[in-house]
């Protein structure tokens, strides 16, 4: 049974010396060249023999058998076939005839790939603007552009744009090394059959380990986010929560629970999130509603119905703490930061942000890598809502 080994190319296809090298090397192991993939060449373990291997390219992606069958008759055996090169190979003691003589011949050659990775260049860069528009517009079109980075569902939007780059700068030099090699050639500078391949072989190493890691990282991260999120029903007590509960604003003994259940089993008006992102990977987002029967709206329009919502951030780096603040006041606000938002200097925070009327309060607050958002419903004063935040942020700063 015939035994294959793969192994990574040193090189873009471009390289077309360097390819030819590499497979001699190879064969003088014992490694003899079967086939190609974008990635790898597949090698036949066999006797270590003394190789030469000539690559032809050609304007379509398949070779004549007419090609092929002068080329055999020239001593040189038909290997495989990659896009639009075409690999031949002859022991060295046959001592074959060169496949090109006229290198100006062999220019023209290339005339047709090079047309075809000049119009692939173009295609790819239209795409790619096209692409980053519709990701600025995800990231800037409401104006908050933190809040969507440390939500984690744009990361991979952005990890893909960077691999499509990658795959534009390989476009955009295998078009520019075509068109030297081109050049070369009409000048009467043969390929170098011999070329050194190894310090390539290093760089694409890297660089392929770094596109893996890309990759597999726009994979995982959603089934992360996925796995890590979860909605709950909000225990009666306060289990030690970094939230803001609307028993403790209240201070009403006579408070019952407004429940709402869907399908599930979740009390949807009382209940709790947790998500994980890259750049936030606590998150807490919570709503609560409550009635208190003996008691009335001031303005007498029904039942006393106080709702408290709160949204917990504990950040990876502290720097975005100030800019999510102020997408969270944009994104609360919906866009209209005309109304009476005040900044208020407070010990247990490095940034406090008010908005009071008469029943809706909110309140925007930093300390260190936390940031949290509360919106109250009803009557409980903004200081009692200050302090049980001061309480909450605490739990997290200080760990």
């Amino acid at each position: 049974m015939t035994s294959i080994v793969r192994k990574l190319r040193p090189s873009n296809y471009w390289r077309i010396g360097e390819h030819e090298s590499w497979f001699a090397d190879m064969s003088l192991q014992g490694l003899h060249l079967h086939n190609m993939g974008t990635t790898f060449a597949h090698f036949e373990k066999g006797e270590p023999k003394k190789m030469e291997y000539r690559i032809e390219v050609t304007k379509n992606k398949s070779i004549s058998d007419e090609q092929i069958e002068m080329y055999e008759e020239n001593g040189w055996d038909y290997v495989t076939s990659y896009e639009y090169f075409h690999v031949f190979a002859s022991p060295v003691e046959r001592n074959a005839t060169e496949l090109h003589t006229d290198s100006a011949e062999q220019a023209y050659t290339l005339q047709q790939l090079s047309k075809r990775l000049i119009l692939n260049a173009i295609v790819s860069a239209v795409g790619f603007i096209f692409f980053i528009g519709m990701l600025g517009s995800t990231l800037f079109l409401d104006g908050t552009p933190i809040l969507r980075l440390v939500e984690g569902f744009i990361l991979q939007s952005m990890t893909i744009t960077f691999v499509i780059l990658y795959l534009i700068y390989l476009s955009i030099r295998a078009m520019l090394a075509i068109g030297a090699l081109r050049r070369n050639l009409q000048e009467g500078k043969a390929i170098n059959h011999h070329a050194p391949w190894e310090k390539t072989l290093r760089k694409n190493t890297a660089l392929s380990i770094v596109f893996v890691t890309i990759a597999l990282s726009s994979t995982a991260l959603p089934w992360i986010q996925i796995l890590k999120s979860e909605t709950v029903t909000l225990p009666e007590g306060d289990a030690d929560l970094p939230l803001v509960r609307l028993a403790d604003l209240e201070q009403n003994p006579m408070l019952v629970r407004e429940e709402y259940y869907m399908r599930d089993e979740i009390d949807r008006g009382n209940s709790y999130s947790t998500n994980w992102s890259l750049f936030a990977p606590i998150q807490y987002e919570s709503d609560e509603n409550g009635l208190i029967e003996d008691k009335v709206w001031l303005d007498e329009n029904g039942t006393y119905s106080p709702s408290v919502s709160t949204e917990v951030y504990e950040l990876t780096f502290q720097a975005f703490a100030s800019p999510l603040v102020a997408d969270l006041i944009k994104w609360h606000s919906y866009g209209d930061e005309t109304e009476p938002y005040v900044e208020i200097n407070h010990s247990e925070f490095d940034q406090l942000i008010v908005y009071e009327e008469a029943k809706k309060k909110e309140l925007f607050a930093s300390r260190g890598k936390v940031v949290m958002y509360i919106r109250y419903y009803g009557y409980a004063e903004m200081e009692s809502i200050i302090e049980n935040t001061a309480q909450k942020i605490r739990l997290l700063a200080e760990q």
